[in-house]
């Protein structure tokens, strides 16, 4: 099962995408209307401010050059929008405005009108139209002495791997010595922030096993069958609050359907919602606005199947939320709807 779709939303979230609330949709129309009334020409103070916005919130999915080449773009479908690549006459600011205001749905692209004042999001519209789409800039360059980069290119050797010029999954044998000495380099001191780079073969896009918690090769919902029904995450398993919400529910008498749902909810849902259903994991804790918490949250209490069933095919506008309907069939998703109205909350009778 693809799991990439889920993760990129999630580092999204993480990334550029946080410091979030909900709001009404009164609000948002409020705020819409505030925005587009904004100044269409935008002074050069305004544009330094776009800048600075891009370059602490857009840049993670969208890239510093406005050209979506990230690893992140890499991993979601679909793809982030090249700015480069489009002419100011084929996307129109009023349309960018809305996109940044309230999201794109079905698209990784959440809704900004509660992290960003109506001028800020003008501004960042007029920096991205301006720097990328008019005069193809490459906006701001990361590794300079202002940004404690001395001398930078005494990595050059690296460079082929960071710009993607050569593939990080090149054998050994056919790279020159030079290439080989870049390639210890890069892998030495550039792979924390570049990542991986380039690379021909792809492989898998995720893996459940968490980066920095916990240990040991702990992945959700591995634990082992009864009599043993609880499996210690680390050596510490007290000093996290977040564990205990990776054991997911022991149900007996399930339905095939909900046994293959809940299949397809720990493999996929359980990263932002956690495997107990509650959000309260390591990723939902931290995500803005935070998943919905399935077992309690006020919504679960008149959530019916048809608006759960739209939710996962369409994703959630204004959220992390996005949309399955290209990852899951249509069994899939009445299973995973299943699960979840066994194992966490029960279904509210459609109207």
């Amino acid at each position: 099962m693809k799991r990439f779709v889920l993760l990129a939303a999630a580092m999204a979230a993480l990334g550029g995408c946080s410091k979030s609330a909900p709001h009404s949709n009164g609000e948002s129309t409020q705020a819409q209307s505030q925005v587009l009334a904004a100044g269409s020409i935008a002074a050069a103070g305004d544009l330094e401010l776009g800048r600075r916005i891009y370059n602490f919130r857009c840049y993670y999915c969208h890239g510093y050059s406005g050209n979506a080449k990230t690893l992140a773009a890499t991993l979601l479908n679909p793809k982030p929008v090249d700015f480069t690549s489009v002419l100011p006459n084929s996307l129109s600011r009023e349309r960018m405005l809305q996109s940044i205001q309230s999201g794109r749905s079905g698209t990784a692209m959440m809704g900004f009108a509660s992290v960003l004042q109506p001028n800020e999001i003008a501004a960042v519209t007029d920096f991205v139209r301006q720097e990328f789409m008019i005069a193809k800039a490459e906006n701001t360059h990361y590794h300079t002495e202002a940004n404690g980069w001395f001398n930078h290119e005494r990595y050059a050797a690296a460079f082929p791997f960071a710009t993607g010029k050569l593939a990080l999954d090149t054998p050994w044998e056919q790279l020159t010595p030079q290439q080989a000495d870049g390639k210890r380099l890069f892998m030495t001191s550039c792979v924390s922030c570049h990542d991986r780079a380039r690379v021909n073969d792809e492989g898998m896009h995720w893996e459940s096993r968490p980066v920095s918690y916990p240990r040991n090769q702990f992945s959700p919902g591995d634990y082992p069958p009864p009599p043993k029904t609880e499996k210690p995450v680390d050596a510490m398993s007290s000093a996290t609050p977040y564990h205990l919400h990776d054991q997911a529910p022991k149900l007996e008498g399930l339905t095939e359907s909900q046994l293959r749902g809940e299949v397809l909810f720990q493999q996929n849902c359980a990263f932002c919602h956690a495997a107990d259903g509650t959000a309260r994991n390591w990723i939902g804790s931290f995500m803005e606005p935070h998943p919905r918490d399935l077992t309690k949250s006020p919504v679960m209490d008149s959530m019916t199947r048809t608006r759960l069933r739209t939710v996962i095919r369409e994703g959630l506008t204004g959220t992390s939320m996005p949309a399955w309907k290209s990852i899951l069939s249509e069994q899939q998703v009445e299973d995973v709807i299943a699960y979840v109205a066994r194992a966490f909350h029960p279904l509210a009778t459609e109207p």
